[in-house]
């Protein structure tokens, strides 16, 4: 979607309403498209969402579209989603943890606490830690978890060079006592997130 790959959402990135409405359709199956490469399910409930420069763009018009806040909410949108953007030795998740019925979901976040804190990626030999989104704490003072977490997975340019070539295992997971599961990242979501990288 994008010709270069951009590291930001500016004021000058967003369409207008009027202009946004014409295309929406087109627009939202064009970044469909995009996140189903971009998706990874970890264990039985969670998920992570890799973000980029198009998803975050997307969200954004879409917030706008929704509330209609114009240039005001447009400030708060941007501060919100522009730091989900990888800045090119980088990764960065949105991470649900996906549980419909509400008694199930409470029990299980409340057993997560500091979740955000055990995400990692593996491969070629390396462990690459997730950092948590600053923003504000994912896990409360009681230590229940927010079924929403922000991961960043910083990446040396080493270790940047070795996601980009194909042909090797990279697993995603946690190690948290509750949650310790893993998953195996396939070749096409590679590729895919290979892209974020410089």
């Amino acid at each position: 979607m994008t010709a270069a790959r951009k590291k930001s959402i500016t004021a000058a990135d967003i369409l207008p309403i009027a202009d946004y409405t014409k295309i929406r359709s087109e627009k939202r199956k064009a970044v469909v498209a995009i996140k189903k490469k971009r998706r990874m399910e970890v264990g039985p409930v969670a998920t992570f969402y890799f973000e980029s420069y198009d998803t975050m763009l997307q969200q954004v018009q879409e917030m706008l579209y929704i509330e209609k806040g114009g240039d005001a909410q447009l400030v708060v949108e941007l501060r919100a989603y522009n730091p989900l953007i990888p800045q090119g030795r980088e990764l960065v998740a949105t991470v649900m943890f996906e549980i419909d019925d509400p008694v199930r979901r409470t029990n299980f976040l409340n057993r997560l606490g500091g979740v955000e804190h055990t995400a990692f990626l593996k491969f070629a030999g390396e462990t690459v830690k997730g950092v948590p989104e600053e923003d504000q704490d994912r896990t409360n003072e009681q230590g229940k978890a927010s079924s929403v977490q922000f991961v960043h997975f910083p990446l040396s340019d080493a270790q940047a060079t070795a996601f980009k070539q194909g042909g090797q295992q990279i697993i995603l997971g946690f190690d948290h006592p509750a949650y310790a599961h893993m998953a195996v990242i396939g070749e096409e979501t590679r590729a895919a997130l290979a892209g974020d990288l410089d």
